[in-house]
């Protein structure tokens, strides 16, 4: 058995990356001994509730090995203790020395490098004509999706990354691609949408305002531009965009009888934040935008609409079978954004703003087609968080 890195998670006590995710996502109390630099651990580390993360250089457990006081290196953590590296090599070492030493302790198989390549698909329960599969990257929580009625299938927000993985899975099930969608113009992760057209020959779409935005690709690719309004069929379903800028110009959401997929205008915790596009000078329009979007277009559909976001946080809690959606109600209910005034709104969404998400200007660029990036750089610019949403 290997870990989507490659790497084997059969090693003696070690804990595979999907193993991990569940046990994020059950809420079971876990240390998470990072033993990487200081300056890579606060860049990104593993969260989640129940997590306790903490630092230990590796090179503290080197310099205990001969000296003695392992235990000390750990004396206040609760077990059970799972230790992360980047390749799951220098942790691997610690836990060996911890388990020499008595503790319950375990590495996880591949380390970053493997949780960032983590891709978990599960059906998402809704009252649509199509069915609908969703990808969660557990490493960011970006979340995409596949659309499948009669033997079509639309998959919108894909990643570079796991191009071949939407490939697969749909071939697995005899299922013909005929749309790759981006809903923006992504500033956490490289677009798949490209990648999809040039496997597949998928039709590649993306919202009309990113021509606004620069899009300057130049290898003769064909690239159709949604305005609001406009209808894509697939099988027997129909995808309707839905202009909802804010997070950026040209987002728009796409409406499936029944369900939204709102992109990052709106998540289970909060909404899309303001400022990736133009900068703190020009956040507060882009939050009246925002606004607007929310209240004069997702609002307005029945309560029951299904909202599938395309990132969640540590905050969103998953449904039952770990899917990440909620009816449009109970988010309207539960989330102060939603029923905030104007002026409110634009004040929460745009103080205190959390990190804008690593290295964003070049992925930026590389969706746009000003940046040529090769897939390991790719993969490695989107690692870390997302922090394209404002926490409610």
């Amino acid at each position: 058995m290997t870990d989507p890195a490659g790497r084997s998670a059969d090693e003696p006590h070690s804990i595979a990356p999907d193993a991990l995710a569940e046990r994020i996502r059950s809420g079971d109390p876990l240390t998470l001994l990072d033993v990487r630099n200081r300056d890579e651990f606060e860049r990104w580390h593993i969260t989640g509730d129940g997590i306790e993360a903490v630092q230990v250089p590796h090179t503290k457990f080197i310099q205990a090995q001969a000296t003695g006081g392992v235990t000390d290196l750990v004396a206040d953590l609760e077990d059970p203790i799972v230790a992360v590296c980047g390749r799951g090599e220098a942790s691997a070492h610690a836990v060996g020395l911890l388990r020499d030493a008595g503790i319950d302790a375990k590495n996880l198989a591949g380390g970053m490098d493997a949780w960032a390549g983590l891709y978990v698909a599960r059906e998402l329960a809704v009252d649509a004509p199509a069915t609908v599969r969703q990808y969660d990257r557990p490493s960011s929580g970006c979340l995409a999706y596949a659309i499948e009625s009669e033997g079509e299938a639309a998959v919108i927000d894909p990643l570079r990354a796991f191009a071949d993985r939407y490939v697969d899975d749909l071939e697995e099930r005899d299922v013909k691609l005929r749309y790759a969608i981006d809903t923006h113009v992504h500033a956490d992760h490289v677009s798949g949408v490209r990648a999809l057209e040039s496997r597949t020959g998928a039709e590649a779409v993306v919202p009309a305002g990113t021509r606004d935005r620069g899009l300057a690709f130049d290898d003769g690719v064909a690239t159709t531009a949604l305005e609001d309004g406009d209808e894509l069929r697939v099988g027997d379903a129909t995808l309707t965009a839905v202009a909802t800028p804010g997070h950026t110009t040209e987002s728009i959401s796409i409406r499936l009888d029944g369900v939204l997929f709102t992109g990052d205008t709106l998540f289970l915790e909060g909404v899309g934040r303001p400022d990736l596009e133009r900068g703190d000078e020009g956040a507060d329009a882009a939050a009246r935008r925002l606004y607007e979007s929310l209240h004069g277009r997702v609002l307005e559909l029945p309560d029951g609409t299904t909202i599938a976001p395309g990132h969640y946080g540590d905050a969103a809690d998953p449904r039952s079978d770990g899917t990440y959606a909620a009816r449009l109600g109970e988010l309207h209910d539960r989330l102060g954004a939603l029923s905030a005034s104007e002026a409110a709104f634009v004040e929460r969404t745009t103080n205190d703003l959390p990190p804008r998400p690593a290295n964003h200007e070049r992925i930026v660029a590389a969706n746009l087609g000003r940046e040529t990036v090769d897939d390991e750089t790719a993969f490695e610019l989107e690692l870390g968080p997302n922090n394209c949403a404002i926490a409610d």
